[in-house]
């Protein structure tokens, strides 16, 4: 998938997401790299939701100011089936179903499942933040090598 550059403006990247989703049949909104998604967050366009474990977050870092609601839950990464809900009740203070949500998770995986929850469940503007957190697993097994938020540079903090 190709994303938006940073070069575009930060509604027009939202707009070329959605495009880009709808010709893809993607069944949420859209997809931005980590440095447009933190650019709309900057902005005030955007509401960054981190997606992954409380053990995740804390372990490995998450992005100040990010709100929390987990897809999965424990080591066995079972399903939250309160997400949706969860989701709205932070979404609450940002315009709710109408806020523009980015979704954030590992490597973007669990994101778009969550996105597309969202949207199945009446959010109109959720994104999923492509490459997440560390990024995905390169030839040598290892995260953080060739993409992901933490590999771009932006904005985290570990406990």
């Amino acid at each position: 998938m190709t994303a938006p550059a940073l070069e575009t403006t930060l509604p027009e990247a939202l707009e070329q997401a959605q495009e880009h989703a709808h010709e893809q049949g993607l069944g949420h909104a859209g997809g931005v790299r980590p440095p447009v998604a933190w650019a709309l967050v900057q902005a005030g366009q955007a509401v960054l939701v981190d997606v992954r474990t409380a053990e995740e977050r804390k372990f490995v870092g998450q992005v100040p100011g990010s709100l929390h609601v987990a897809w999965a839950t424990g080591t066995a990464l079972t399903r939250n089936p309160r997400f949706v809900r969860e989701l709205e009740a932070r979404l609450a203070a940002h315009g709710g179903k109408q806020a523009v949500a980015l979704l954030l998770c590992r490597s973007g995986k669990r994101s778009v499942l969550a996105a597309q929850a969202a949207a199945q469940a009446g959010f109109a503007h959720v994104f999923n933040v492509l490459e997440g957190f560390e990024g995905e697993i390169d030839a040598r097994q290892q995260r953080g090598s060739s993409d992901g938020w933490r590999l771009h540079g932006l904005p985290w903090v570990q406990d």
